[in-house]
């Protein structure tokens, strides 16, 4: 129920929880181009190693870890402070319930106060619902790299959505409907 979604800062006690849910993505194909496990130790220092400016946060239902999403610097460019990477990934039971909307509108919230004024996403385009999501969020398609990187040996495009968190300058341009 998305009604009952708990979402709170994440700690080292959900690292487990976060390889788990992270895992079924990689084991997707279409969710991220990181491979093998990413198992509690591996998160754990994961977590540990993340500057201020990039949060995670566990979506908890009936006290179980279900969903967890980030924000994460875009570029080290000081031009570019403003501007982070969003990474929302959501268990397989929790799917289809508006788990991901509340985890992707908590990270939009939760942004300015980390200093950011965009959010960039990186998605593979086979990932339909990662698509509506974004879209869903108000975000729009700017374009995609083709052949960006290799994953299970075939080259893969990554489709690129953003979203500008000042109002005034997200109304600028309207969504243009590139193909993705």
């Amino acid at each position: 129920m998305p009604s009952a979604l708990r979402i709170r800062a994440a700690s080292g006690d959900d690292a487990a929880a976060i390889g788990a849910i992270y895992d079924e993505g990689v084991r997707s194909g279409v969710a991220t181009f990181a491979t093998g496990a990413h198992d509690e130790a591996e998160r754990r220092a994961w977590l540990a190693a993340r500057p201020a400016r990039a949060p995670v946060y566990c979506g908890e239902l009936e006290g179980r870890v279900r969903a967890w999403s980030a924000l994460a610097p875009y570029s080290h460019r000081s031009w570019y402070e403003g501007v982070a990477e969003y990474t929302v990934y959501v268990a397989g039971a929790a799917r289809g319930d508006g788990v991901g909307r509340r985890m992707l509108a908590h990270l939009i919230a939760a942004a300015p106060a980390f200093g950011y004024w965009k959010l960039v996403g990186m998605i593979l385009p086979e990932n339909g619902p990662a698509l509506a999501l974004a879209r869903n969020a108000g975000f729009r398609v700017v374009g995609t790299h083709h052949a960006h990187a290799t994953l299970a040996g075939r080259w893969r495009d990554v489709t690129m959505v953003e979203r500008h968190l000042d109002p005034e300058v997200a109304g600028v341009r309207k969504p243009d409907g590139l193909p993705s």
